[in-house]
């Protein structure tokens, strides 16, 4: 199965396409442009670098959260677009889900997603039988609550744990444990990984209406509104 998948959920914006387990083709980019300024260009790029047109590819998918706001709308709209344009499915994957795939198996996992306002999106994980399980729910909130009931070694990774990483180590010293720089980057190739199930056993009824990005707090413009 043929997979195209997009990260746009943070600075970074990765682009992968996937054949079943193998990688075809994958680019990543972070810079301060808007991801609307360049996600079609990889998507192109990657295609072209795999000799794979779009209309070739069986399924699409992209995470849907959390993350910043514009960046979720951009990527799950293009990839939304392409979908729709040549009848495929379409799958959201949870960018801490991501990111805690991409991070040592052995140990307890806290992804950590810078949220600004002094919070972090944030979940445990842990690998059980080489399946990852969410351990403590998805949840924005200031870096004191990610990390109070840990009390295990446990591997950090994501903008937020390079972000806080001396506040992490003063609080659980040899506890923290953190996932090399690279590894704090959502790769695209990991999101066609985690989203190949569901494409495979797709509901056209059900999960086209599912794929929504997932916020977990209001947008500034929101609060702004309610508080006037």
């Amino acid at each position: 199965m043929k997979i195209l998948a997009i990260d746009t959920a943070t600075p970074s914006c990765s682009v992968a396409l996937v054949n079943d387990d193998l990688l075809l083709g994958e680019n990543t980019l972070v810079n301060d442009l808007t991801h609307s300024r360049h996600v079609m260009v990889l998507i192109q790029q990657v295609l072209d670098m795999s000799g794979v047109t779009v209309s070739e590819v069986d399924g699409f998918a992209a995470t849907h959260g959390p993350g910043t706001f514009t960046g979720l709308r951009i990527g799950m709209s293009t990839v939304k677009g392409l979908a729709d344009a040549g009848d495929k499915p379409v799958a959201g994957v949870s960018s801490l889900a991501a990111l805690a795939w991409q991070a040592d198996p052995s140990l307890l996992i806290c992804p950590l997603i810078d949220a600004r306002r002094n919070e972090v999106y944030f979940a445990h994980y842990r690998f059980e039988n080489g399946q990852l399980k969410e351990v403590t729910p998805e949840t924005v909130g200031p870096l004191e609550v990610a990390i109070r009931d840990i009390e295990t070694p446990c591997c950090f990774i994501g903008s937020g744990a390079s972000l806080y990483d001396d506040f992490i180590r003063q609080r659980l010293g040899r506890l923290a444990i953190f996932a090399t720089c690279f590894q704090n980057t959502i790769r695209a190739s990991t999101v066609a990984h985690l989203a190949r199930e569901r494409l495979a056993n797709y509901d056209p009824g059900s999960d086209r209406d599912r794929f929504l990005p997932y916020y977990l707090r209001p947008s500034d413009a929101e609060i702004h509104l309610t508080s006037n």
